[in-house]
């Protein structure tokens, strides 16, 4: 699965604020699987100019990724919206949406180079923030494959502007 995969986002059908109002405390959905590879972690590394030592030596990764790179844990949470964007659908007349923020983050697990994640997004509240401007909180849960913890949790806040 391709992080960049636009058309997925496309098909999404918006839904109007009493619609998404019902979803609220049900799992939205949950994204394909996205491999975090050797070459991904290495670009991070180098766009946040730091070449962590698990990130990048599997050597000097401490034991806790099993010998493996690990992926920077601001890595496996940039990559939110390239998840969000296969299962969280638009506010019916959004034009805009932007990242708001994040609370309750927590950095559980780590993601070793070559495993894949999926994220999980939960409705935890729509409100209207201002007029045309509706404030999505979502319940994220990002899985590694094969792990039984997380590698992230967090309350991931997003702003809907609609024409």
């Amino acid at each position: 699965m391709s992080a960049g995969n636009g058309s997925l986002a496309k098909r999404l059908a918006a839904l109007d604020p009493n619609a998404y109002r019902a979803l609220i405390g049900y799992e939205i959905g949950s994204s394909g699987w996205l491999q975090i590879d050797q070459t991904m972690i290495d670009g991070f590394a180098s766009a946040i100019l730091g070449r962590e030592a698990n990130g990048v030596d599997p050597v000097l990764s401490g034991g806790h990724s099993r010998g493996a790179a690990v992926a920077h844990p601001f890595l496996t949470l940039s990559l939110l919206s390239a998840l969000a964007r296969q299962v969280v659908p638009p506010v019916a007349g959004a034009v805009m949406s932007v990242n708001y923020g994040i609370d309750k983050l927590r950095f559980l697990a780590p993601v070793p180079a070559g495993a894949r994640i999926r994220g999980h997004f939960t409705l935890q509240d729509l409100r209207e923030r201002r007029a045309r401007e509706w404030l999505l909180v979502l319940g994220v849960r990002v899985e590694i494959e094969g792990s039984e913890e997380p590698a992230l949790t967090a309350q991931w806040l997003g702003l809907q502007v609609t024409s």
